[in-house]
């Protein structure tokens, strides 16, 4: 796999989370999807997509800020603005074989994260 197709495999991905079709996004994820963030890890693409569904209930929208390829390694820098707070994301992708088979998600969890009492 060339960069440019991990790179386009990413884009259409995050377009479609973008236009809020999970089932076209899905489309990019292989079966055995590897997600690690700072909430939730995910060894299913199904279990990834039902939590990533919840999560873009409450998007108002995403900047991107910046991707970066290497091989079949994608990074993508963005904004996620959601009532809770704007939060700067980065992700860093596998792609094989024309499907993602890791996502590593990394921000600052502490506004989306129940209230201590």
């Amino acid at each position: 796999m060339t960069s440019t197709d991990a790179k386009h495999v990413v884009e259409q991905y995050n377009r479609a989370l973008e236009g809020k079709d999970f089932a076209g996004a899905r489309g990019f994820l292989a079966d055995d999807l590897h997600f690690e963030g700072p909430i939730d890890r995910f060894d299913k693409a199904d279990d990834y997509i039902t939590a990533i569904t919840r999560l873009y209930g409450m998007v108002k929208g995403v900047e991107h800020q910046k991707s970066i390829v290497e091989g079949e390694d994608v990074a993508v820098f963005y904004v996620l603005d959601t009532p809770v707070a704007k939060a700067p994301v980065a992700e860093w992708y596998t792609v094989r074989s024309g499907k993602i088979v890791h996502l590593r998600a990394f921000f600052d969890a502490r506004p989306f994260s129940p209230p201590s009492r």
